[in-house]
Formats: structure tokens, C-alpha cells, sequence
């Protein structure tokens, strides 16, 4: 008869030996999850062919928030200024800067007449950060359709105000677009851009999908109605950031929402120069994120689970000699299909150099973003610039 000390050890040995197969059945729906957010999501954008409708008679007003920009409005300003387009208008809100923004919009005013600025000398303490600024700058917009981007972007090309509004067929309010960051050889630069990339993916697949659920202010678009309907950023204006991504995110629905994706389309601007500076930014754009409606977090919590038990559970699971042949096969099989999808996508957005080694970007992204997702936790960022 097996004594209560056998008994036990039998019973170890049994968990012992079925833990690696525990481990694969669950490595496996993993692997799946990862699969179908790829060719349900990703596969829309990769396959994606831009819809253009003529926009006869129909004026633009760009509006541009600045704090302290003279030397980015100066280099990029005339650029937007001399866009390919036959009605717009160029607004600036001078947002309590203490450089010589001022004095360059009042010189560029003088040559080009469809430049006009807004100075606001103080904050407000109703609203926290840009939203403010914004606000004004829309409310005081001349045309309908509203074009935002940043003082340190500048267009990809002449057409980019016909580009983006293009996408305004029947029933659209909202147009997301692509804000690119310009190019280097540096390992942070093609960092922050696979991020970039990754992150317009997503938004973009997902609206496609008929589930948009952010826009990047760099390069968006929509109508003042839109935001008079919904009352501007009242619904969320205690929170400092956001007034890009939180207000989509509020107002963007399967049947009002649209995306344009072309050379065309683009602003492009430069990245951060170091990751300090980098992880800041990170920290203050992951900070609204849990602020998002709960389907769409439960989307996007999801995909990067699974994506961290995907490689948490593979490196256990190659320890195991009985495991070692399936989960590599899967995980070939998953880096294959990334390298499909995802390879259409880059081109798509013409960053076709980041393709070569995704992987590697995409866990030390995982690693990157768990960290600081956790970080913020402890620490909230105070300020939009």
C-alpha cells in the first residue's frame, strides 16, 4: 500500500508531466487571438485602396495650437502656407508664448493674406493643456472642414490639404490620417517610427473595421459640427491630453468615420532625439488610453496580453523537450504571417526599411510599453508641451 509520502510525489510527477502540455493548449489560443487580430484587423489596412470624392467649392481651415515655436512655425509654416489647394485658410493660436512667435505671424501675415493668428496671453484653468488653445482656434475657424496638425509638422507635399479632405464622402465627419516622423539611421529613430507605424496600423485597421477609436493630431480632420455637436472636449476636459485621441474616440462611429492613406497625405516632423525624451512622450499619450470607451479597450488590452503571454509562454515553453517542436512551429507560422501583413501595411506607409526586423522591434516595443504603462501608475504628466 503507497504511503502518503508517495502518494504526493506520484501526484507531483503527474503535474510536472502535464504542465508543459497545459502550457501549449494555452500557448496555442494565444496564438490564435494573435492570428485573428492580424487577418480580421490588419489585413483591412494592408489590402487598403484610398477612395477619393471631389471637394468643388469647399474651404479648409488648418488650425495650428504654438507654445513657444518660433523656430518650427518659421521652417514649416510657409510650406503649409503654400499648399496646392483653392480656398483655405491658415490659423494660428499663439497659446502664452514668450519668443518671437508673434512677430513671425505677424511678418508671414503680411505676404500671405489667408494667414491668420489668435494670441492668447494667459491660460485657463477650465481647460487643461491644448484643449483651449484648440477650442479657440476651431470656434473661430472660417470654414467647416477642419484640418489639424502640429507646428512641428510640415506636409509631405503640396497636395496634402486636397489629400486629407478628399476622404469627405457622403456621411463622413471624421478623416484620420498619417502623422510620419522623418528618417535616420539611428536604432531610437526607426524605434519611435516602427511605434508610430504599429500604432497608425491599429487605429487605421480598426477603423476600416468600423471601430475607430483614436486619430493622431498631427494629421486629422473633421467637421465643426462635429464638435459643436458634441461639445467640444467638455466631456473630457480635466485631463490634460487628449484632444486628439479621447475626443475621436468620443465622436468617431462606424458610418462618420473615414481614413486617407497616401504619399500625398502625410505631415511628416522629427522624432525625439533621446529616449528619455522618447519615454515622456510615450507616458503622456499612454496615459489617456485607459480613458477610452470599454470595447476599445478591451481590444487593445487583449491583442497586447496576448502578445506578451505569445512570448512570455514561448521562452518557457522551448525549456520543455516535448514542447520545444510545436511552439516553434507556431511561432513560425505567427512570423510569418506578421511578415506578410505587416509588410504591406509599412508599405502602405512607406516605411518599408523597418520591415527587415520587426520582430526584434516588436518585443523590445512589448518590453518598452509594459514598463511604462506601469510607471504611470505612480506618476500622472502635467504638461501638453
Amino acid at each position: 500500500m503507497l504511503s502518503e509520502e508517495n502518494i504526493k510525489m506520484i501526484e507531483s510527477l503527474i503535474d510536472i508531466r502535464f504542465l508543459p502540455l497545459g502550457l501549449l493548449i494555452i500557448f496555442a489560443i494565444v496564438w490564435i487571438l494573435q492570428l485573428l487580430y492580424y487577418w480580421i484587423f490588419y489585413w483591412r489596412f494592408a489590402r487598403y485602396k484610398a477612395l477619393s470624392y471631389p471637394q468643388k467649392g469647399c474651404g479648409v481651415s488648418v488650425v495650428i495650437c504654438a507654445h513657444n515655436e518660433y523656430y518650427h512655425l518659421s521652417e514649416n509654416l510657409p510650406l503649409i502656407l503654400e499648399q496646392d489647394y483653392p480656398e483655405f485658410e491658415v490659423l494660428v493660436v499663439n497659446h502664452a508664448s514668450d519668443d518671437d512667435t508673434n512677430y513671425l505671424l505677424t511678418s508671414l501675415g503680411e505676404k500671405y493674406p489667408h494667414l491668420k493668428s489668435i494670441t492668447i496671453q494667459e491660460d485657463l484653468n477650465f481647460f487643461s493643456g491644448k484643449k483651449f488653445p484648440l477650442s479657440i482656434g476651431i470656434k473661430s475657424a472660417r470654414f467647416e472642414k477642419i484640418l489639424l496638425t502640429d507646428a512641428d509638422c510640415h506636409p509631405a507635399s503640396k497636395l496634402w490639404i486636397s489629400e486629407m479632405v478628399s476622404a469627405f464622402g457622403p456621411g463622413i465627419e471624421v478623416v484620420l490620417g498619417y502623422g510620419a516622423y522623418n528618417k535616420s539611421k539611428s536604432f531610437l529613430n526607426k524605434l519611435i517610427r516602427f511605434d508610430t507605424a504599429h500604432i497608425a496600423i491599429q487605429y487605421l485597421s480598426y477603423a476600416l473595421a468600423g471601430i475607430p477609436y483614436m486619430g493622431v493630431g498631427r494629421n486629422l480632420s473633421y467637421l465643426k459640427q462635429i464638435f459643436f455637436r458634441n461639445k467640444g472636449f467638455i466631456s473630457h476636459y480635466q485631463i490634460r491630453s487628449g484632444d486628439d485621441d479621447l475626443f475621436i474616440n468620443s465622436v468617431a462611429t462606424r458610418s462618420n468615420t473615414s481614413i486617407r492613406v497616401s504619399p500625398d497625405s502625410y505631415t511628416c516632423s522629427d522624432p525625439k532625439q533621446t529616449f528619455g525624451q522618447w519615454i515622456t512622450q510615450k507616458k503622456r499619450h499612454l496615459s489617456t488610453s485607459h480613458h477610452y470607451k470599454f470595447k476599445h479597450k478591451v481590444l487593445l488590452g487583449s491583442y497586447s496580453l496576448s502578445l506578451f503571454l505569445f512570448y512570455a509562454l514561448f521562452v518557457i515553453l522551448v525549456s520543455f523537450s516535448f514542447s520545444v517542436i510545436p511552439a516553434l512551429a507556431l511561432f513560425f507560422l505567427r512570423l510569418v504571417t506578421q511578415y506578410i501583413i505587416f509588410a504591406r501595411c509599412m508599405r502602405q506607409l512607406n516605411e518599408k526599411d523597418l520591415v527587415p526586423v520587426l520582430p526584434i522591434y516588436d518585443l523590445v516595443l512589448l518590453l518598452f510599453n509594459t514598463a511604462i504603462l506601469i510607471s504611470n501608475l505612480f506618476h500622472k504628466t502635467r504638461k501638453w508641451k
